[in-house]
């Protein structure tokens, strides 16, 4: 009778692995830093995170910004222009000075400041051209040119300036010195441009 092959026996400790050389470990970590894995690695504990190396864990924790695609922008629509000052013609003018044509309203900036007399200028123009009016009188003063008070001219030299601005240009059509009658070289006819409908 033959005998049954025996057993091994799997307790039996396996044969011991042998240590890497010097040239071998430093062959193998060379390889193993150029190899990319397959799939991502699952978030390390904190711990860990911690003892690797700060540069990788940085670099893997920040997501790649991604460009956004620029479109062709389209060119501004341009700005529609300010029509340009017309002068008050001599025909209106010589009946304005004469009473034939009514003022619809009078602004009177005596003792104001520039920045004050510009505001209430501008809202006055504003109202007067959406209320459709036509003519209306803007009373600067003559002030006194030269001297130690010849700053108090300031108005009937700035308003003319105003009044040539783009912002002020939409409102007004044109404007003249007015008669002596309304105050002379202290006064402004101003045609207001109508309101469109």
């Amino acid at each position: 009778m033959k005998r049954p092959a025996p057993i091994p026996d799997l307790s039996a400790p396996s044969r011991r692995k042998r240590a890497l050389s010097e040239e071998e470990r430093a062959l193998w970590e060379s390889v193993a830093k150029q190899v990319k894995p397959l799939r991502k690695k699952p978030a390390a504990p904190k711990g860990h995170a911690a003892a690797s190396d700060p540069a990788t864990h940085h670099a893997a924790a920040k997501p790649i910004p991604v460009k956004p695609v620029t479109s062709v922008k389209a060119a501004p629509a341009p700005r529609p222009q300010v029509p340009p000052l017309a002068p008050i013609g001599r025909r209106e003018r010589a009946k304005l000075s004469r009473g034939r044509q009514e003022i619809d309203a009078r602004l009177d900036l005596h003792g104001m400041t520039q920045i004050r007399a510009h505001r209430v200028l501008f809202t006055f123009l504003q109202r007067a051209h959406s209320d459709g009016l036509t003519f209306v009188l803007v009373i600067t003063g003559k002030g006194k040119v030269g001297g130690a008070d010849s700053e108090r001219g300031v108005l009937r030299r700035q308003v003319p300036e105003w009044l040539s601005l783009p912002e002020f240009r939409s409102l007004v059509v044109g404007f003249e010195e007015a008669h002596i009658g309304h105050g002379g070289e202290g006064a402004l006819y101003v045609r207001v441009r109508r309101a469109r409908a």
